[in-house]
């Protein structure tokens, strides 16, 4: 295929060539209607902001310029299909969850999931069979359940339709995929992968392992996260004859929006084509850099690049390296105390940001410039670190606190009667809520499992120290949603 071509991109720099006008949706007319102070800010956005159908393209869609961009992003990363989705990687996990399931009966999961994924849980009324994470109780980080536990799983519920697996995690860490792809095959199911953090890894060779060269049968991935393209951006990958594409694709439109954003269609479109052409050079330079910047940060006093201990015995079974993830802990302060820090002095933002630890993700878009900013910033920090105060103590959780006890269906404990319990009394209800410390998003509470004390007294302490918990009923956690009153499922 000719990579050259950038269909939707070319599409929408010819319908302003062509000087195209449409009394159709969107009302702001490429920005003609917009606020003069919106437009100061959005104008551009909002010149590109045209109807997929009966705009970019005539009534029928006849010139395919989004069908040939799909099969162009196939082709670029050896699939056999690619869908593009303009509602992020969290619609179309939810898609693949109800394609390779119709819907009913049980799904092997990493309990590492998305709160994206659990939501495909409560709005499917699945029965989700937890898979283990690999949990460093030293470090205390999540890493993908091993092919062990994914064995395990399938011994004991042989006839759950598929599995799931995140990988790599928002650490950067990742599952041994070639072996779980084998495992579920061997008994002809399928697997999904929820790679959101994965989208540049089909273009380097000293990447992690790319979920379709693992064989896994659907791939999710964000191209905002670690490609070029606007939030929401998201591309999901079939291959093989395990899931029915018409099915999948029927799934995600039911999920998704009718008013698509063509700026996102473009915005993925053309990175893929800068990827065929130039991906390999630009992720090469990308690892450089981030080598560069791991080894410069760890020349700092107190702080600490983590990569083998992301890589011990039973933790990860790879690593992106593009993830540096920053210890913290030898200055005597928090990654939330250090986040805000930057944000307020050095008008630096990071994503992860926990007890002892922060995180700053490098991208093909970075250079010596950026990277340069986030240097000064971290050499200025033990100087500042002296004068923070003492951070507020976080009621870290065992490997065992987080093994989950599911009393009910995500479904049913979510949509089911419930009752508000103060904080001090919901140990051994069934939650009726997410809650989810973000970043990562990876619910610490679910819907249908059983609260117990020790991840009660996590999520407060933490949000005491500063944890992030935006999707709790009681934004102060003084009380909790549970169930009023479910039976077992099984």
């Amino acid at each position: 295929m000719d990579h050259d071509e950038a269909p939707v991109l070319d599409a929408l720099a010819d319908y302003h060539r062509l000087d195209r006008y449409g009394f159709t949706p969107p009302g702001h007319r490429q920005g003609r209607g917009a606020d003069e102070r919106v437009n100061a800010v959005l104008g551009g956005a909002l010149r590109e902001d045209v109807l997929a159908t009966a705009g970019l393209d005539d009534r029928k869609s006849s010139n395919g310029y989004l069908s040939k961009a799909e099969e162009l992003m196939a082709d670029a990363v050896g699939a056999d299909r690619a869908f593009f989705s303009t509602c992020g990687s969290s619609l179309s996990v939810k898609a693949a969850i109800l394609a390779v399931t119709r819907g009913e009966g049980e799904l092997i999961i990493g309990r590492d999931a998305h709160k994206s994924t659990i939501a495909g849980l409560v709005l499917s009324g699945l029965q989700p069979r937890w898979a283990s994470p690999r949990y460093d109780e030293e470090q205390h980080i999540a890493h993908p359940p091993g092919p062990d536990e994914f064995e395990r799983m399938w011994q004991r519920y042989p006839d759950a339709s598929a599995a799931v697996v995140t990988s790599p995690t928002p650490y950067g860490t990742c599952a041994d995929l070639r072996a779980i792809v084998e495992i579920c095959h061997s008994r002809g199911k399928p697997v999904i992968v929820d790679e959101a953090w994965g989208a540049h890894l089909p273009f380097h060779d000293d990447l992690p392992t790319w979920a379709m060269d693992a064989g896994a049968d659907i791939c999710v991935v964000s191209v905002h996260k670690m490609g070029i393209g606007f939030e929401q951006g998201s591309v999901y990958h079939l291959q093989g004859s395990l899931v029915d594409p018409v099915r999948l694709s029927q799934c995600a439109d039911v999920l998704a929006t009718t008013s698509s954003n063509v700026l996102l269609y473009a915005a993925i479109d053309g990175w893929r084509r800068q990827m065929v052409q130039h991906g390999t050079e630009l992720l090469t330079d990308a690892l450089a850099l981030t080598e560069r910047t791991r080894a410069a940060i760890e020349r700092i006093p107190g702080l600490h690049v983590l990569r083998d201990e992301l890589l011990a015995e039973e933790a990860s079974h790879d690593l992106d390296p593009l993830h540096v993830l920053i210890d913290v802990q030898g200055l005597g302060v928090s990654g939330y105390q250090v986040a805000d820090w930057l944000r307020a002095e050095h008008r630096l933002d990071v994503g992860i940001n926990d007890h002892r630890r922060v995180e700053a993700v490098i991208s093909t878009a970075d250079d010596e410039q950026t990277t340069k900013r986030l240097l000064d910033a971290l050499e200025a920090l033990p100087d500042a670190a002296e004068s923070m105060p003492a951070p507020s103590p976080v009621s870290l959780p065992s490997k065992a606190d987080l093994r989950p006890v599911m009393a009910s269906l995500p479904r049913d404990a979510f949509f089911g009667p419930v009752e508000t319990v103060p904080a001090g009394e919901a140990a051994g209800r069934i939650a009726a809520e997410q809650v989810t410390p973000y970043p990562p998003g990876i619910p610490a509470l679910l819907p249908g499992e059983v609260i117990n004390s020790a991840v009660v007294d996590y999520l407060r302490t933490g949000l005491a120290a500063g944890m992030v918990i935006p999707d709790a009923a009681d934004a102060s956690l003084e009380t909790f949603r549970v169930a009023r009153s479910l039976p077992h499922p099984e």
